[in-house]
């Protein structure tokens, strides 16, 4: 991959949270992108998750697949979702954790945060913690949680071997990850990359999926595999998103791995 400057970093997070920040204020516009209940169902969620949230959590929904397929998380458990948006995963994990477990929202989008704040609030989600912040330098101590989820994320994040070892960095020995993403078939002209708002529209800044799941294991994770795939893009509203999508052959890979114990 391309070096990405501090400066050209800088750009890439202004015009994702931008991008975002719409998504959060004004969940009726359409993207070009699948967002909302109907994304979540179109990518797998069950009706009755969705139904056991506020429906301005799933509104503003902006992930690609369903991570909770993998089953990753447990009663109990500590759980960090990277990029936990309007709040979507994270009240369905504060479900599956219980009240003897805790989640972790991290994004860096005020506009969403707040939002996932308001969402948490009606389910009286005392379990869930929204903190600001970004992916490559994740703000809660070494070894601190069980599982890691990300949603339509991690390709949005300009150095991933930093994002992953970060990810490996504040999982417990033994932690596990359950990520959906997007991942290419073909690459990226360098020249595109060098765009911070084609970054922000979801394709430019994934990868390869061999190269993808090389560097979560190049990071130290054991049994990354993916577990299903979702031709995403399929359901873009905009002709030439679909067109571009598939001339690269994006599409949602969901994975798993584990950090050896």
């Amino acid at each position: 991959m391309v070096a990405i400057t501090d400066t050209k970093k800088d750009s890439i997070f202004k015009a994702v949270s931008q991008m975002y920040t719409d998504v959060a204020s004004c969940p009726s516009r359409t993207f070009h992108f699948p967002t909302g209940r109907a994304a979540c169902e179109f990518v797998g969620y069950p009706a009755k998750q969705l139904d056991a949230i506020p429906p301005t959590a799933s509104e503003s929904f902006a992930g690609v697949g369903y991570p909770f397929a993998v089953g990753a998380i447990h009663a109990g458990d500590a759980v960090l979702d990277i990029g936990s948006g309007s709040g979507t995963d994270v009240l369905i994990a504060s479900l599956l954790v219980g009240p003897g477990g805790t989640v972790f929202g991290l994004d860096m989008t005020p506009a969403m945060l707040d939002k996932a704040r308001t969402n948490a609030a009606k389910m009286n989600a005392q379990n869930v913690r929204l903190i600001e912040g970004n992916a490559e330098k994740i703000p809660l101590p070494d070894a601190s949680v069980d599982v890691v989820t990300s949603n339509g994320v991690l390709n949005l994040v300009p150095d991933k071997p930093r994002c992953f070892a970060e990810i490996f960095r504040v999982l417990k020995p033994g932690g596990r990850i359950q990520i959906s993403d997007i991942v290419l078939g073909k690459p990226i002209k360098e020249s595109s990359r060098e765009n911070p708002q084609l970054w922000a529209e979801c394709i430019v800044g994934a990868v390869l999926e061999d190269e993808y799941l090389r560097m979560f294991r190049d990071a130290g994770f054991r049994d990354v595999q993916a577990v299903s795939h979702v031709d995403y893009f399929s359901k873009s509203p905009e002709p030439d998103t679909r067109e571009v999508a598939a001339s690269y052959g994006a599409q949602t890979v969901v994975l798993k791995g584990a950090k050896p114990r």
